[in-house]
């Protein structure tokens, strides 16, 4: 089964950076939906050393024919170097919510 809707991981060290990619992608109708939850502490190896940093994660609610739009956006909007821009399918959820994120994000 093909999944119809994603919800798509992103980070970024300041929570007003957060607040901006969650408002610009859904003013953009690039998601239906943002949350921000944070501050979390990510430990990761980047250019070879092992670094530990305070971000602040955006979970994006999209379709799977707009996540090519999100991610091009989220990479122009975003000021890391290789953003974090994970997308998970929503196998299953409520049929009136799903038909919303659809609704909300210009596939309806």
């Amino acid at each position: 089964m093909k999944a119809l809707a994603l919800t798509v991981h992103t980070t970024t060290d300041d929570e007003a950076k957060a607040r901006a990619l969650a408002a610009g992608a859904v003013e953009a109708r690039l998601a239906a939906c943002a949350q921000i939850a944070g501050p979390v502490t990510s430990v990761y190896r980047w250019q070879g050393n092992t670094e530990t940093a305070q971000e602040w994660q955006v979970l994006l609610k999209t379709t799977a024919d707009g996540y090519e739009a999100l991610e091009s956006w989220l990479l122009e909007a975003h000021d890391y170097d290789t953003p974090e821009i994970i997308a998970t399918p929503v196998m299953r959820g409520s049929a009136a919510y799903l038909a919303w994120i659809e609704g909300e994000t210009g596939g309806a």
